[in-house]
């Protein structure tokens, strides 16, 4: 057997593609989601409120759930549990036009990401050692935004022979979202022993826990991962929304084609580095690229705010792409790589609450600044906030807590 496949086994592979026809379907939706809300009658205020909501239910639930998967050691059932509500979610939004509907349907949907999200990735972590986990989450990275990259362009297409014709669109995205949820009827879970989990594992009972007993996790945690998660945290509250990215281009008059094109650039860009630099950064360190993702994505949003022509917004959305390739799947593999292996689940679904909540903090500072500064400064505040970001976990990794690899 080649080393190729002992690293990217039957598992890996089958998530991957899960991964990959579920963003075909999300991101199929995702340019047209304001535009088809507003057609329906949801006024800007209201779109912002159903967002926010949609996500903070993602974001807090990701926690409970990897913690409810690592007591219950089982990944798998809710693995396809989210993929069901996501799938389900799509053509339901197209059904009724109901504001309370909606948001049920479109909560439904960001619910279904947090049951699934942090069992998911713990049973990435699971296939592989910690010698190979920046290309066995990079590779599941690259399917990932290969399908976020095919979505919009099938959006497109489809707008261009029926333009205005929003609802259908919700009903087609159905298809790629049932073929994910079909594949995850290939995955199984493996057998645990649980002579080798830790104590708390076995007094805790799943159904006596609270939906915020995943917060007891930082007490437990190692100084490591306190001190990387502090520093990632900070990091996400200068990490705005990409929808301001995206509001740069239209500042500068680029047309809607245009600006959709250089989403699609950079999700190919992304979507093409990811398992490369996994290979690489399982060489030279996960610390050392995650350091080299943050650094080229101080420089991109330095650069934003200085950018007025497509050429110079297509060289910094390049460098955005490999910045996500190098931070996005890097951050997670060391992140598995600190936790106990029993908690994995627990460990990035803490992460993964944290930063849902700290992203939605950080899109309200921008939209701020924006209004009161102006954009420029604004990224330019982000830009350097994340240098010094770096050199907190340059100190970081230098202490004694970091003795991985």
């Amino acid at each position: 057997m080649s080393l190729k496949r002992k690293i990217l086994t039957r598992t890996v592979l089958v998530v991957s593609f899960v991964s990959l026809f579920t963003d075909v379907a999300s991101e199929m939706l995702y340019p047209i989601m304001p535009v088809y809300l507003k057609s329906i009658g949801f006024s800007v205020l209201l779109i912002g409120i159903l967002e926010g909501f949609a996500e903070a239910t993602a974001g807090i639930s990701k926690g409970y759930f990897g913690h409810l998967s690592d007591l219950w050691q089982k990944r798998v059932p809710f693995v396809r549990a989210g993929y069901i509500m996501s799938a389900f979610s799509k053509p339901m939004m197209a059904l009724f036009t109901f504001p309370v509907w909606i948001f049920f349907a479109r909560t439904l949907d960001r619910f279904g990401k947090g049951i699934r999200t942090s069992a998911r990735d713990a049973m990435l972590s699971d296939e592989t050692t910690k010698e190979y986990k920046g290309r066995v989450f990079g590779f599941h990275r690259a399917m990932d935004t290969i399908g976020a990259a095919i979505g919009p362009v099938l959006a497109l297409i489809y707008l261009w022979f029926f333009p205005g014709q929003y609802k259908w669109l919700f009903f087609i995205a159905f298809f790629p979202g049932l073929i994910a949820l079909a594949l995850t009827f290939l995955l199984k879970d493996k057998p645990h022993n649980t002579t080798d989990l830790p104590t708390h594992h076995l007094i805790d009972s799943p159904t006596k826990i609270g939906f915020f007993s995943y917060l007891g996790y930082w007490k437990k945690a190692s100084p490591a991962f306190r001190y990387l998660v502090a520093g990632l945290l900070v990091f996400t509250l200068f990490n705005s929304s990409d929808a301001f990215l995206l509001l740069v281009l239209k500042e500068n008059h680029l047309s809607d084609t245009h600006m959709i094109g250089v989403y699609i650039f950079y999700n190919l860009v992304y979507a093409l580095f990811s398992y490369p630099v996994g290979i690489v950064a399982d060489k030279i360190g996960l610390k050392t690229m995650l350091f080299i993702g943050l650094i080229l994505f101080a420089v991109v949003y330095t650069g934003v705010g200085f950018a007025s022509t497509i050429p110079v917004f297509a060289f910094l959305f390049f460098f955005y792409g490999i910045y996500a390739a190098c931070t996005e799947g890097i951050s997670k593999a060391l992140l598995s790589n600190i936790a106990n292996r029993n908690d994995t689940a627990t460990a990035i679904g803490f992460y993964n609450s944290m930063a849902s909540i700290c992203t939605l903090l950080s899109s309200s500072i921008a939209g701020i600044l924006w209004f009161v500064i102006g954009p420029r400064e604004m990224f330019l505040i982000s830009g350097v906030g994340v240098f010094l970001v770096v050199c907190y976990l340059s100190f970081v990794f230098r202490s004694k807590y970091f003795k991985i690899h």
